[in-house]
């Protein structure tokens, strides 16, 4: 990433104008400045916009990858750019539904562009006795299904990294892809 000098790009603080009086007809005091203008016009552009440089929706795509570091956002460059906005704006969202159901499925569509259902037997075991025996450990597998979106078939590898990466450290999963969609969703007829 690097912002360089635009040719022609104009100071909005002219050094020049800037200086006492004695300088303003000195001819190469006016053209030493201007020479500096130059050098400094990139940089003051930078700084008068640097909340769009800040909003995910509206930054360069080059310093994109930069902001997705700051807020530890997946970032693929082979991703189109506007999944690559969508995940840098979530990326602390995603961080917040870590290790939940919600979490997985929303990381799955945000960064693979797949639909995903993740379901788990949701067993909760509880008592009021003091003292009573420890219930069994519950299952800890959770089947997640895949199947893809209008884009492109989906890359189990990939999807395996996601779901290893957002998953509850204690669990397993089962993948299954999925090659349409679940039978249970309504149709365009049934809406």
């Amino acid at each position: 990433m690097s912002r360089a000098a635009i040719p022609g790009l104009p100071s909005r603080y002219p050094i020049g104008e800037q200086l006492p009086a004695l300088y303003a007809d000195d001819d190469f005091a006016q053209r030493f400045t201007a020479g500096l203008d130059t050098v400094l016009a990139p940089v003051f552009a930078t700084l008068d916009n640097l909340p769009a440089y800040l909003d995910p929706r509206v930054t360069p795509p080059d310093f994109l990858a930069w902001l997705a570091s700051w807020v530890g956002a997946a970032h693929d460059p082979r991703w189109p750019l506007q999944r690559r906005r969508e995940a840098v704006l979530r990326a602390v969202e995603l961080h917040r539904w870590r290790g939940t159901r919600r979490g997985l499925t929303e990381a799955l569509r945000l960064t693979l562009g797949v639909h995903a259902e993740v379901t788990d037997d949701g067993t909760a075991v509880w008592s009021n006795t003091p003292g009573t025996d420890l219930p069994p450990e519950p299952p800890t597998e959770v089947l997640v299904r895949v199947w893809p979106s209008d884009e492109a078939p989906p890359n189990p590898a990939r999807i395996r990294e996601v779901v290893n990466t957002m998953r509850p450290i204690h669990t397993t999963c089962r993948l299954e892809i999925l090659p349409g969609p679940p039978t249970d969703e309504p149709t365009d007829e049934g809406r």
